[in-house]
């Protein structure tokens, strides 16, 4: 019985072989005879490989065609599958790689290093501080390791992958390793050149030029670099350009991004992505069947578009400069603000400085120092930063109670100085005893007493009403990120588990409880005001032109709403905010001006160090009688409104004192036709 199964075991497993050996048969006469001419001409055709060509991104200049953001011409270095030797070879690409690293080290110049491994100073292997980095190293994708691994087992594992001799240091298996993990973790391959070190010398260039066998495979790739006129100005409305991230290139592989490419990581940048970047082109590269290989150029690169932006550069300048000086003047230690220049009949930003600021030409090498430093001068103080705005909101109480028939131009109310409401006691500014005051005198002198009293005939609902209006606690449109603040409202309050009384009502008519609004926003509603009450979506692109055509294509005015206020209102808010600039705080700077201005101080207070401050706000339009622009500011701990009028009146005079009839027809035209 055991012989007769042992039998057909044989048998089968003998059936089985002469199946394989007549499908290998069957295959060889399918390549060797009935379709020879095909496998023939297919093993003799020329290979070819399309390689993306980077193109430059467009320009970046100002309302009036003076650059702000430029392209210069640098050299990168890339590895290229197409003569770099085969993944094979580990021992010559290592030999290679190890010539190009001291080659790189003897010049100065950077390169790859983004394999999260390092040596601490007793020669142990550590991983970097980036978690991310370290978990996309272990993966099935790179090293293939479990997430416990240590770092000691992903170094072992580096030089297992890539075949990294013994017969390197630690250190410099360590280097060659950053290289091999380039390669792989930025997809290598003959479509897809990596490159291995930026922005070279000319020195660098020549080297490997000049040395073709051992530097094998490494070419020089001319590359665009960002170039700033001055990388100072601007900077939170410009931004930053960056290597794309893996994530940011699932999405947009198939928009044509190559895993290298540059993307806007913030500002400008960011918001004009699309019409920055540039069209790439294509280097086709042949290889025929005797190894020849011949470069071809098949499609041109195009640039990217030119965005003329809506600021001023000058002006922009300005008021950095002079925001710093009054800042500084506060507190060189504490102190910070923002300022907004808006033309008040097309919503297009003229200037918007944030105080501390940084270098653009600085931000990636400092940006550890730059994100821990306390005064955050990274953050764009007047398109996220929020503020309670103080007396600088009450004529929006005043436009919302002359509208609603609340109150009239003759109505008065009588300031004690300290007064209760509902049982409660609440103070005018600095307790002072105004006496009557109309709806001009209240804000001219600021009287809290008035507009509390008005709010309580009005109601807060449509003190919201009108606020929302003007745009206060919203987003204002503008294209770089903006925070949307808040309005307070009972609504609110009660949907965060809050309960809202009369105080709350009483504090939001001057410009407190939850009223936290951007300088954007209060730049906005002083042109709302000034304007008659249309409100405009900001906006700091005024054009596109478009690189390959020459088509400018502008950015037309939008309207976001219109408030339809009355002659009547607008003459009763709009004279006592003249007021204000003639005989309130301000008076000593804006009464001496050539140019009539109309202004709003305010204060709010904050708690810094267990000490109680405020900070300074104006909103300004200007002219008076034919408004124009509108100016907001706020300085942190400028105790005033007042504070900050000097800024002001800095940016009113230098715009009418150069905004010539030239500059004038420009800044309504079509520019850089």
């Amino acid at each position: 019985m055991r012989n007769r199964i042992l039998g057909s075991r044989s048998i089968i497993a003998l059936i089985m072989v002469l199946a394989v050996i007549a499908g290998f048969a069957l295959d060889l006469y399918k390549i060797q005879v009935r379709e020879h001419d095909y496998y023939t001409e297919k093993n003799n055709a020329d290979k070819s490989y399309v390689i993306p060509i980077e193109a430059a991104r467009g320009e970046i200049v100002d309302r009036n065609g003076n650059s702000l953001v430029t392209n210069r011409q640098g050299n990168s270095i890339v590895l290229n599958a197409v003569y770099f030797p085969s993944a094979k070879d580990n021992d010559r690409r290592n030999e290679i790689i190890y010539n190009l690293i001291k080659l790189f080290e003897s010049r100065g110049e950077e390169y790859a290093q983004n394999l999260p491994l390092y040596f601490d100073g007793n020669g142990n292997i550590q991983f970097t501080d980036d978690e991310d980095d370290v978990k996309t190293m272990k993966s099935a994708d790179m090293l293939g390791l479990q997430p416990y691994a240590t770092a000691q087992n992903c170094y072992d594992a580096v030089l297992e992958k890539y075949g990294i001799s013994s017969e390197y240091d630690r250190e410099t298996a360590l280097k060659i390793g950053n290289i091999r993990y380039e390669l792989t973790r930025l997809l290598f391959s003959y479509n897809n050149p990596v490159t291995i070190a930026d922005d070279v010398s000319d020195e660098t260039v020549a080297a490997i030029k000049e040395d073709k066998t051992t530097y094998l495979g490494a070419d020089v790739k001319v590359v665009a670099y960002r170039e700033y006129v001055d990388s100072t100005i601007a900077p939170h409305i410009l931004g930053t350009v960056r290597k794309i991230n893996a994530e940011e290139y699932e999405e947009r592989k198939d928009s044509g991004y190559g895993i290298t490419d540059q993307i806007g990581e913030s500002g400008i940048e960011r918001a004009m992505e699309e019409r920055l970047r540039g069209t790439p082109g294509e280097l086709t590269i042949t290889i025929d069947k005797d190894g020849n290989v011949t470069e071809e150029i098949t499609k041109k690169p195009v640039q990217g578009n030119t965005v003329v932006l809506t600021i001023d550069r000058d002006l922009q300048v300005l008021a950095q400069n002079e925001l710093k000086e009054v800042c500084d003047s506060v507190s060189l230690s504490s102190s910070a603000g923002a300022v907004v220049v808006e033309d008040c009949n097309s919503g297009e930003l003229l200037a918007a400085a944030s105080y501390p600021t940084f270098d653009l030409n600085d931000y990636y090498d400092s940006y550890e120092e730059l994100s821990s430093d306390r005064r955050n001068p990274l953050w764009s103080r007047f398109a996220m930063g929020t503020y309670a705005p103080g007396s600088t909101f009450k004529p929006v109480t005043a436009c919302a109670a002359l509208e609603e028939g609340a109150i009239s131009s003759d109505t008065t109310f009588y300031c004690p100085g300290v007064d209760e409401f509902n049982g409660q006691e609440f103070h005018c500014l600095h307790s002072n005893s105004h006496g009557y005051e109309n709806v001009r005198t209240a804000l001219r002198d600021s009287c809290n007493m008035f507009f509390y009293n008005t709010v309580m005939q009005v109601g807060m609902t449509k003190l919201d009403e009108y606020a929302s209006g003007f745009g206060l606690g919203q987003k204002t449109g503008v294209e770089i990120a903006e925070a949307t603040g808040t309005l307070a409202s009972p609504e609110r309050r009660e949907e965060l588990g809050g309960l809202w009384n009369l105080g709350d009502t009483l504090q939001s008519a001057i410009g407190q409880s939850d009223n936290l609004f951007t300088p954007l926003q209060l730049a906005n509603y002083c042109s709302t005001i000034a304007n008659g009450g249309t409100r405009y979506e900001l906006h700091f692109v005024k054009s596109v032109i478009s690189a390959s055509t020459g088509v400018v294509n502008e950015t037309s005015p939008s309207i976001a709403d219109s408030l339809d206020l009355s002659e009547n209102t607008l003459e009763q808010v709009h004279s006592g905010m003249r007021l204000v600039a003639l005989e309130g705080g301000p008076y000593l700077i804006f009464g001496e001006m050539d140019t009539p201005v109309a202004c709003k101080t305010g204060t709010s207070e904050v708690v810094v160090n267990g000490a109680k401050r405020n900070n300074g706000f104006l909103i300004t339009y200007a002219p008076y009688d034919n408004p124009e622009i509108a100016v907001s500011s706020v300085v942190e701990l400028a105790g005033s409104g007042t504070e900050t009028a000097e800024l002001t009146a800095s940016i009113i005079d230098y715009w009418y004192q150069n905004n010539t009839d030239t500059k004038t027809n420009q800044k309504y035209g079509i520019l850089l036709g």
